[in-house]
């Protein structure tokens, strides 16, 4: 979408207005924007780079924080030799390796972006397709059998074995369904 003022230059500032009930849109450029007083002067385009680097630098300066820094400080990728410092003024890692790197960092990272979970698994709406459903809910089932029998909680594990049964069943039936 071209700059709606200039028409030169794509558009990067979007702005949709409301009044009286009628909506209209502005689609112009950075400069531009700035031009007409859309975004002050100073003001730069938000980046998920500065997102990133506001996460990372939380401010606070307890002892332990203080220490985790000093960590940070020396921390460095073996494979491509980035530290940890410049990650986080990057927003960007070097190679794979960085991730088993920084690992011990990043959790808390990923917990403050996911609400709270580390692992991403990926969403998946029951109304887009029952079958992809039931297998997720499958193999979430046999994880939570496999903790169960782990923790000895073997009357859980019993229900959550039934439920597997179910569900496979299920699936069975909805796959002869669709072969047929």
């Amino acid at each position: 979408m071209e700059c709606q003022e200039c028409h030169q230059n794509p558009a990067t500032v979007h702005f949709a207005q409301v009044i009286n009930g009628e909506k209209s849109e502005i689609h112009v450029c950075q400069q531009c924007a700035k031009d007409k007083g859309y975004v002050s002067q100073e003001e730069d385009a938000y980046s998920l780079h500065n997102l990133l680097s506001g996460l990372f630098n939380t401010g606070s300066n307890t002892m332990q924080q203080q220490s985790l820094r000093k960590q940070e400080e020396t921390l460095q990728c073996d494979k491509c030799g980035m530290t940890y410092q410049q990650f986080a003024r990057l927003g960007k890692f070097g190679c794979a390796s960085c991730y088993h790197t920084f690992a011990d960092h990043l959790n808390p990272l990923f917990r403050k972006v996911h609400s709270g979970n580390t692992l991403h698994e990926g969403k998946v709406p029951k109304r887009a397709g029952s079958n992809i459903y039931q297998r997720k809910k499958l193999r979430d089932l046999k994880v939570k059998l496999q903790q169960a029998i782990a923790d000895e909680a073997f009357e859980d594990a019993a229900q959550i074995r039934d439920q597997i049964k179910s569900v496979e069943k299920s699936l069975h039936r909805e796959e002869e369904g669709e072969d047929s």
